[in-house]
């Protein structure tokens, strides 16, 4: 019996994993020395949605965001429960939850997800991202499976594979990046792996950094800008 229900847990957390890539976006964080860049598609479905209410990209405190990436109603409530979790640590030691330990609280509750049979693993990946005071930048990423590690570049979605194996060559060669090159690196991964031409409509492209910690989405006219840099580089 025991047996049976390991199997069914491990099925069910299998099905979350390829619920994710059913969004059909790819994502990529990428940890600088002074900065974290978030990068993700924007896909709008529908003509008659507006756009400006689609997003991955959410903050979770002044300080900490998240992009997410999976079936949107799972990643709704997956930033719900985190806010919901950031907000009693307040209360509770009136000071804001370090980014890992709410990474840590996140991974141990869709841990319990895969336990019970009235439960279902939500299909999303959450990525977390701050500027620890004392740490400095730091990235987390959240699986299903209520696994937690922290990373110095990471990517989930439909393209996952190639594009970490295109930032371990890049990051091989400069593990320090400064903030523009964190940015440029972040957007030229996307496009080298989805091999597509992004306009700044077509990607969000959320940062933290040392000089302004509070977490910020750039405007489409900062994301244009970045976009004419790059393709001068090249």
């Amino acid at each position: 019996m025991q047996r049976l229900v390991l199997h069914e847990a491990e099925r069910r957390a299998e099905y979350a994993f390829k619920a994710i890539n059913q969004s059909g976006l790819t994502t990529v964080v990428i940890r600088g020395k002074d900065s974290v860049v978030a990068v993700t598609q924007k896909k709008v479905t529908d003509k008659l949605v507006d756009a400006s209410t689609v997003t991955n990209m959410h903050r979770l405190t002044e300080h900490i965001g998240c992009v997410m990436t999976g079936m949107l109603a799972d990643c709704r409530s997956q930033v719900q429960r985190a806010r919901h979790e950031a907000a009693n640590w307040k209360y509770k030691y009136g000071y804001d939850i370090p980014v890992e330990m709410l990474c840590k609280r996140m991974a141990v509750i869709s841990q319990v997800y895969t336990q019970n049979a009235e439960m279902r693993p939500l299909g999303c990946c959450m990525l977390l991202f701050a500027i620890d005071m004392e740490r400095g930048p730091q990235l987390f990423k959240c699986d299903p499976a209520g696994y937690y590690c922290g990373f110095k570049a990471s990517s989930v979605g439909v393209k996952q594979i190639e594009a970490n194996s295109y930032l371990e060559k890049k990051l091989k060669k400069k593990p320090n990046l400064t903030y523009k090159a964190t940015v440029e690196l972040a957007i030229s991964c996307l496009t080298t792996v989805l091999a597509q031409d992004f306009k700044a409509t077509e990607i969000e492209v959320a940062i933290v950094t040392a000089e302004n910690p509070t977490f910020s989405i750039l405007s489409e006219s900062k994301i244009e800008k970045h976009l004419v840099d790059i393709a001068e580089r090249d």
